[in-house]
């Protein structure tokens, strides 16, 4: 089993900033390319941003020069640093993972349960 839980989601005003961070645990060989997410009702769950194995980042149109990707590959943390934020960001956020649990085994794509973000206006 592996589990991705995403933590630091809010209320915060506009201009404001929040730290998300998604915890990755279980049975990890390897994780591969890890992202972000966003989905608000109604609409497609949309990429924000994606960072590699190796930390190559890169970020939707959207939230570029204000979302910053990293991770702890140590530590199996992804985090999403989001300053300057407007109500447009205002959605749930889920982190994904792609993810080879065992020596030779397949790469799954993992979800977390996802954490609301509201920015209040």
């Amino acid at each position: 089993q592996v589990q991705l839980v995403e933590s630091g989601g809010g209320l915060v005003q506009t201009g404001g900033s929040l730290r998300l961070s998604c915890a990755v645990s279980g049975n990890v060989f390897a994780i591969y390319t890890m992202g972000w997410y966003r989905q608000t009702p109604g609409n497609q769950r949309e990429l924000v941003a994606g960072i590699t194995g190796g930390g190559v980042a890169n970020y939707a149109d959207s939230v570029d020069g204000r979302f910053t990707i990293s991770r702890d590959n140590a530590k199996n943390i992804m985090y999403l640093q989001m300053t300057n934020l407007k109500p447009e960001d205002t959605a749930v956020y889920y982190c994904n993972a792609n993810i080879r649990r065992v020596i030779g085994g397949p790469r799954y794509n993992d979800w977390g349960q996802g954490t609301q973000v509201t920015v209040s206006s």
